[in-house]
């Protein structure tokens, strides 16, 4: 494992803060688990969330459970692996299962059309992961209540095609009880977002297929190193995030063309803009762009020399040195690196709105087409509208789109009859509500970031209401055609994701920044739409 400093602003600033923190004993003290470290504020929360330090070693108590485990699934034919777990408790599982080339199906959405296609999916091999270190996020009690019920129509049981991961005490580990699932308990000393090599990330990868014990030799490698002052991977790169921040270089653009791990950015982004991104301070990752070469970029590359720094190691090893510089980085910053005090908000602005009647959505300031338009706007069509936010940007800010759509709604766009695999791509592209983000930020030389609701919430969500406020803010919803009820709850899949949008885009008009919300009336013609404004911005 190997971080190196490209650029020598980068360098100096990474060096003059890891003398500060060598001399203090950051590294030994990190390293043994010391929650002292961020102040007294932050111990009693430090005190319960440092088990991540200890993974490597501890998680391989799990892997002859889990090697049963799976063979026990694979013998009943179960080989449908789905895994539902919202943000900490899926992204390291799909990267882990990517890499590995095994399949992996993730619900980490209350998409409607996205869940139904999951659940239309050879559900007689079906084995779901249903995965929560509280035991009651609401995403993934839905998910569970659906699945259980589809089980039992279709005279199949529940209890062996359950697979539960949870704290001890939390209200899944008595359901797993109740319903006769596997259950798999994950240390309670480690925060969901810093849990990717304990059973969150490595129960449903290993059910899927991948080669879990690898990754924990990976880490276990590379864990003595975060202990010494020099030669440290983990000190080096959370010197270099910290340093750069410091200095005013606090949006970290992630670049991982080159790399053989895939998606590590998407799990990198909620690990740094969660842990970060509070008291008006923060890191923000910028995931898939294009640098600018403003003066607040930090550019960092997995792999490649494309970047201000460069890290080298295998996916095991990146879990681990990225965790440490993180909490490293959150040091620098003067923050609690393991709470996130802004994420309740939405929730709790989400649970008053599903009590009411009605979800109250209010008048569109303007319809263009298949969008309604809903915001404080002066602009009267889309091209307009967004080149009033791409102005209202701060020179020190940036703009986030939010999607609460179906993510893979776009390969189901009709292509040429007789298409190569590139015309096949542009025809995706041209129905993805991402390429939004690329066709914006090309108007634009302040970072654009894309999040697919409500997944974002468990990452970014603590960043865009904790951290500085200088965001501007473009949330798109659309028309749910086909809703799914939600078995024992009084409201439907579609509703809930409709409340969570409602819930954050309130959470964010409180702090006074630019946001609107776009409605599709018609998913397909709308994200076209969308996209043929954007290119007439």
């Amino acid at each position: 494992m190997e971080v190196s400093y490209r650029e020598e602003g980068v360098a100096s600033a990474a060096s003059s803060v890891a003398g500060r923190l060598v001399a203090d004993g950051v590294p030994a003290r990190l390293a043994g688990g010391d929650p002292t470290l961020w102040g007294e504020d932050a111990e009693a929360e430090a005190a319960v969330r440092l088990g991540w330090l200890t993974l490597p070693r501890s998680s391989r108590e799990l892997l002859p459970a889990l090697g049963e485990l799976a063979a026990r699934t694979r013998a009943a034919g179960l080989t449908n692996v789905v895994l539902a777990g919202m943000g900490g408790s899926s992204l390291a599982a799909e990267i882990i299962c990517a890499t590995g080339d095994v399949p992996l199906t993730v619900l980490d959405t209350t998409d409607p059309g996205q869940v139904r296609r999951a659940l239309t999916d050879r559900l007689e091999s079906t084995v779901v992961v249903v995965a929560s270190k509280s035991g009651s996020t609401v995403e993934t009690d839905c998910h569970l209540r659906i699945y259980q019920r589809l089980f039992a129509d279709a005279g199949l049981d529940p209890a062996g095609r359950v697979v539960v991961v949870t704290d001890p005490g939390s209200p899944l580990e008595q359901l797993a009880a109740d319903g006769g699932h596997e259950l798999v308990l994950a240390p309670p000393d480690v925060g969901g977002r810093y849990s990717a090599l304990s059973a969150f990330g490595l129960v449903p990868a290993a059910l899927a297929g991948a080669d879990v014990a690898g990754l924990l030799d990976e880490a276990a490698e590379v864990l003595p190193l975060l202990s010494l002052d020099t030669g440290n991977p983990g000190l080096d790169l959370g010197a270099a995030l910290g340093g750069a921040a410091l200095a005013g270089r606090d949006k970290l653009l992630l670049e991982d063309q080159l790399s053989p791990i895939f998606g590590l950015p998407d799990w990198i982004e909620q690990l740094v803009a969660e842990s970060t991104g509070k008291q008006g301070r923060g890191i923000l990752p910028v995931v898939g762009a294009d640098p600018n070469r403003s003066g607040d970029e930090l550019v960092v590359a997995i792999e490649s020399d494309v970047g201000d720094v460069r890290v080298d190691g295998p996916l095991g090893a990146q879990f681990l040195v990225w965790e440490y510089a993180t909490a490293v980085a959150g040091l620098l910053l003067e923050v609690d690196p393991f709470d996130q005090p802004q994420v309740a908000e939405s929730k709790e602005n989400t649970t008053a709105l599903l009590a009411l009647p009605d979800l109250p959505t209010g008048a569109p300031a303007f319809t263009d087409g298949p969008v309604e338009v809903y915001g404080a706007a002066t602009a009267k069509d889309l091209p307009g509208l967004f080149a009033e936010l791409l102005h209202a940007i701060p020179g020190d800010g940036y703009l986030a789109i939010m999607a609460y759509l179906d993510r893979l709604a776009a390969f189901d766009a009709p292509v040429p009859e007789g298409a190569d695999f590139e015309q096949m791509t542009d025809a995706w592209m041209m129905a993805d509500p991402l390429t939004l983000r690329t066709l914006l930020a090309l108007r634009t030389d302040r970072p654009v970031t894309f999040g697919w609701g409500p997944r974002f919430l468990h990452s970014t969500g603590q960043y865009h209401k904790g951290g500085p406020q200088n965001g501007v803010f473009l949330q798109i919803t659309g028309v749910v055609t086909e809703d799914v009820a939600v078995p024992g709850r009084p409201y439907s899949l579609g509703r809930l994701q409709l409340a969570q949008a409602l819930g954050d885009l309130a959470a964010l008009e409180t702090r006074g920044r630019p946001a609107v919300r776009l409605h599709l009336t018609d998913r397909a013609a709308g994200v076209a739409r969308l996209l043929a404004a954007a290119q007439e911005a």
